[in-house]
C-alpha cells in the first residue's frame, strides 16, 4: 500500500533528527482498514514545539515526499494539524504536530514508528485513550431551534441553505446517535454505510432531500422522527427534554406545511 511505504519512508526521513521524539501512524493503520482510498494519518512528536510556525510544519512535511500543497486544520479545529497532499503517488496525509506532554491527550492508542528511548510508550502504558462523545443534552438543548430554522429556511424558500442544514444535522444529530447505537465510535457520518444495520442506514437515508419543497419538508420531518427514535433508544433520566419547544415547533411545521 501507498500509505505504509510513504510512512515507513517518513520514518527514514526523520529518524535521525535530534528533534524528534517519536513518529506514530493512527486512523484507518490501526484498524488495517487501509485501502486505495485511504489517507495517512502521521503525529510527529518533537522536542520543541512545532505548530506554533506554520512555517516549521511545512518544513517538516516537504521533507517526506513530493509535497504538492498544504494547510493547518482551524477548520476542524486541530490548528496544530497539516493537512497535505503528495504526488508521485498522489496521496493525502495529515501530520499532527505535538510536545511529549500534547500526546498524552489521544482519542486512540497509534502505533509507533519512532520512539527514542520509549518516551511514547511510557506515555501510553499508564493513561488511556479518550474519544470524544457526543453530550446528550447539548444535542437536545439545540435540535428544536435548528429545526425550527430550516423551517424558516424552507418558508422563505431559501432551499439551498435548508439542504446545506439537513447534512449538518446527519453529521452532528443523526449519524453520530446512529453509530452510537450500533456500538460503533460516533464519528459523523463516516462509513454509515458500511456500520450501520441496514434498516438505520435506511432510515437515515430518509434525511436526504432533493432540491424542492416537499422533498425538504418530508426529509426533515424524517429526520424529527428518527431523533425522537433514537433519544429513546440512548437518552436516560439525567437528560431534560424540550417538550414543550418540541410541541410550539412542530405546530409550526405544520403551519408551513400547510403553505402552498
Amino acid at each position: 500500500m501507498i500509505q505504509q511505504a510513504f510512512a515507513y519512508k517518513a520514518k527514514e526521513i526523520l529518524e535521525p533528527d535530534e528533534n524528534v521524539i517519536g513518529l506514530a501512524v493512527a486512523g484507518s493503520w490501526l484498524t488495517n482498514e487501509i485501502d486505495d482510498f485511504s489517507d495517512l494519518d502521521l503525529i510527529l512528536v518533537t522536542k520543541q514545539r512545532i505548530s506554533n510556525d506554520r512555517n516549521l510544519m511545512l518544513d517538516y512535511a516537504k521533507r517526506l515526499g513530493n509535497f504538492l500543497s498544504g494547510f493547518t486544520g482551524e477548520h476542524v479545529g486541530e490548528p496544530r494539524l497539516l493537512i497535505c497532499l503528495y504526488a508521485d503517488p498522489l496521496l493525502h496525509v495529515d501530520i499532527k504536530f505535538l510536545t511529549i506532554e500534547e500526546f498524552k491527550v489521544r482519542i486512540e492508542n497509534p502505533t509507533l514508528l519512532i520512539d527514542k528511548d520509549k518516551q511514547l510508550e511510557t506515555i501510553l502504558s499508564p493513561t488511556v485513550e479518550k474519544f470524544p462523545y457526543p453530550d446528550y443534552q447539548w444535542i437536545e438543548d439545540r435540535f428544536w431551534t435548528w429545526v425550527h430554522y430550516v423551517l424558516l429556511k424552507i418558508g422563505r424558500g431559501e432551499y439551498l441553505e435548508a439542504y446545506d442544514f439537513m447534512a449538518f444535522l446527519r453529521m452532528v444529530v443523526f449519524g453520530p446517535l446512529l453509530h452510537i447505537k450500533n456500538d460503533n465510535l460516533p464519528r459523523g457520518v463516516r462509513k454509515v454505510e458500511q456500520d450501520l444495520l441496514p434498516e438505520d442506514l435506511e432510515k437515515l437515508k430518509f434525511t436526504l432531500p432533493m432540491y424542492d419543497r416537499k422533498s425538504l419538508l418530508d426529509s426533515l420531518r424524517n429526520g424529527v422522527l428518527l431523533y425522537r427514535q433514537l433519544r429513546r433508544d440512548l437518552f436516560d433520566d439525567r437528560v431534560t427534554l424540550h417538550n414543550e419547544t418540541d410541541k410550539k415547533v412542530m405546530s409550526y411545521f405544520e403551519e408551513i406545511e400547510s403553505r402552498k
